[in-house]
C-alpha cells in the first residue's frame, strides 16, 4: 500500500515551529523534493502557540503538529505508489527545522 514515515523532531528551532508561513512553505518544498502532488493544504494556529499543517496529496498526506514550548514536533509522511520519494521529503523537513535530535520510524504498509 505504501511507505509511512513517522518523524519526531526534538531540539528544533522554536521560532520556526510557531511560524505558520514558514511551515507552509517548508511543507510545499518537501512535497516538491519528494516528487509528490499537492491537492489541498490546511493550517491551524493554536493560541498561545503551536501549529498544525496538513497537506492532502495525490499520493496520500503529510502532516506536522508543533509544540514550540517543547522545541519539538511530530511529522507524518505517507505515500502510495512507486514515484514519490517520501524519505527525501523527511530529510528536507528535518534540516529545515534544524532538529538536533530526530527520530524516524519507517513502516512499509502492505
Amino acid at each position: 500500500m505504501g511507505d509511512h514515515f513517522l518523524v519526531n523532531l526534538y531540539e528544533c528551532d522554536t521560532s520556526k515551529l510557531n511560524d505558520e508561513k514558514f511551515l507552509v512553505e517548508m511543507i510545499e518544498q518537501a512535497i516538491i523534493k519528494g516528487k509528490m502532488t499537492l491537492l489541498n493544504l490546511v493550517t491551524h494556529k493554536f493560541e498561545p502557540q503551536g501549529i498544525t499543517v496538513i497537506a492532502l496529496l495525490s499520493e496520500s498526506h503529510i502532516s506536522i503538529h508543533t509544540w514550540p514550548e517543547k522545541s519539538c514536533c511530530a511529522v507524518d509522511v505517507y505515500t502510495c505508489g512507486t514515484e514519490a520519494r517520501p524519505q527525501l521529503a523527511c530529510e528536507y523537513i528535518i534540516g529545515a527545522l534544524d532538529s538536533k535530535n530526530p527520530k524516524t520510524t519507517h513502516i512499509v504498509r502492505v
